[in-house]
């Protein structure tokens, strides 16, 4: 029997999170609510979800604040959920590491489509369930492999939210192959995503603080147009 995949709901609006729990679990998903920031560390080990829905407005330790926290040790999705419907709200919570944003009242097909849609696009698995048909690029100091969601920079693991590491894999799938920010906001996030192409400089921008320039390539910035993972040759 397959298991079911885990949400975790964090709102301080019991009434909110109740109904989504609903939503969700008409869905097939289990899933756990905690109403604060402060509870969310504790039972993240012990819920082991694969998706949090994380309110911004939260008493305490807000959602960016906790937003951080999980990001410092943990790279499954997280779905920002906020009456604050402000570009900048939305580029700060996405530079945190979110990797969708969902503005308060929402349509309940809306999210369960968007919580669906994530979780088709971060699908890790075991390395004893690799084979060689792993998705994976490899230049000079840095390997990115989409089958097990993993990057491996100058030796050293980077933890990058699933977002991020799809969009480095796109890009480096095709180097010098200049992509613009529709095209990748389509590729990367799909049809079903309602954003605007800001997502993708804020994006551009994390990956460029944890992967930096190298003398064999780098992310290049094609101005006015989009994007490319520049090769030189050796």
């Amino acid at each position: 029997m397959v298991s079911k995949q885990k949400i975790l709901i964090v709102d301080d609006d019991n009434n909110i999170a109740e109904l989504i729990s609903l939503y969700l679990t008409k869905e097939c998903f289990e899933t756990m609510i905690v109403n604060d920031g402060e509870s969310v560390m504790p039972v993240m080990e012990s819920f082991s979800p694969n998706l949090i829905l994380l309110d911004i407005m939260l008493p305490g330790m807000d959602g960016y604040q906790v937003c951080r926290e999980i990001r410092a040790t943990y790279s499954l999705p997280i779905i920002m959920l906020s009456a604050k419907g402000e570009v900048f709200d939305k580029v700060l919570g996405l530079e945190l590491g979110a990797d969708d944003y969902i503005e308060k009242p929402f349509d309940s097909k809306e999210l369960v489509a968007r919580v669906k849609a994530v979780l088709r696009r971060y699908k890790p698995v075991s390395a004893s369930t690799e084979t060689s048909d792993d998705k994976c690029v490899d230049y000079p100091d840095l390997s990115i492999n989409l089958t097990n969601y993993s990057v491996v920079y100058m030796g050293q693991t980077v933890e990058m939210p699933p977002k991020e590491l799809e969009l480095l894999y796109f890009l480096a799938s095709s180097p010098n192959h200049v992509f613009t920010r529709e095209q990748l906001l389509d590729q990367i996030w799909g049809y079903e995503y309602i954003g605007d192409t800001r997502t993708v400089d804020v994006h551009i921008k994390r990956l460029r603080e944890k992967i930096k320039n190298h003398a064999n390539w780098k992310i290049t910035t094609i101005w006015g147009i989009g994007y490319k993972f520049e090769v030189r040759n050796s």
